[in-house]
């Protein structure tokens, strides 16, 4: 039977399996579940996902990390990636990018305070990426020539930031030049698959670009009503 890997491309860790059954040749079948209609929630999903959680992969005998290196020291460097991922730059990136930009198109509030907290570990976190997991003559994490399951969820992570307002994003990413070629060289070495998987992301980017104008025009029409009021 066809591996079966359901996934919402909005979502940061659903990308990078997609990514990564594209780019390892993987024959697989993609099944949507919309995390912003609450698909993921319902009781058949959790039929296939008792956690309730994208992505999910029903084969029972496929495991991702079997498609990491054989190399048990080679292995455990990625597995330490990965931990720091979720401890750090997952608890920045994801919450800044909600509590700023997504809370809204889901029905929800914006919490500049969480985004500003959010903005905190985001920024530390990509220090720490550029000055640790990047240091060494290879163009991927650990030093390596070939990216690695590590360096697509890292990556796919950062690609989130893409929704943000042009300014916020280069704020933030602008110092970090080693950063940004990083993002390139993963791009670049998992091409044609890689811009297609984020489509989705580019699709948001201009959805949110249209109403930032759409609401700046409205704000600037709104002035221009306003009564003069004289000055004596």
């Amino acid at each position: 039977m066809k591996l079966k890997v359901y996934a919402d491309r909005m979502s940061q860790p659903c990308r990078a399996v997609i990514i990564f059954c594209k780019v390892n040749g993987i024959d697989y079948e993609e099944i949507k579940v919309h995390i912003s209609k609450g698909q993921h929630l319902t009781p058949e999903f959790a039929e296939i996902n008792p956690m309730k959680q994208l992505p999910a992969i029903a084969d029972g005998r496929f495991k991702l990390f079997e498609r990491y290196p054989a190399d048990v020291f080679k292995r455990s460097k990625i597995h330490s990636v990965l931990d720091w991922h979720h401890s750090n730059l997952r608890r920045g990136a994801a919450p800044y990018v909600f509590n700023t930009t997504i809370a809204p198109i889901l029905g929800r509030p914006l919490n500049p305070q969480v985004a500003a907290e959010a903005e905190i570990i985001l920024s530390s976190s990509l220090s720490k990426l550029e000055s640790f997991w990047l240091k060494g003559n290879g163009r991927f994490l650990l030093g390596r020539n070939q990216p690695s399951i590590a360096d697509l969820s890292l990556v796919c992570e950062l690609m989130q930031l893409e929704v943000l307002d042009e300014k916020d994003r280069t704020r933030l990413l602008g110092p970090h030049k080693k950063v940004q070629q990083w993002i390139e060289n993963t791009r670049n070495a998992t091409s044609p698959h890689f811009d297609e998987v984020h489509r989705v992301i580019m699709l948001a980017k201009e959805r949110q670009q249209h109403q930032r104008l759409k609401a700046a025009k409205n704000e600037g029409g709104s002035n221009m009503k306003r009564p003069l009021v004289s000055r004596m």
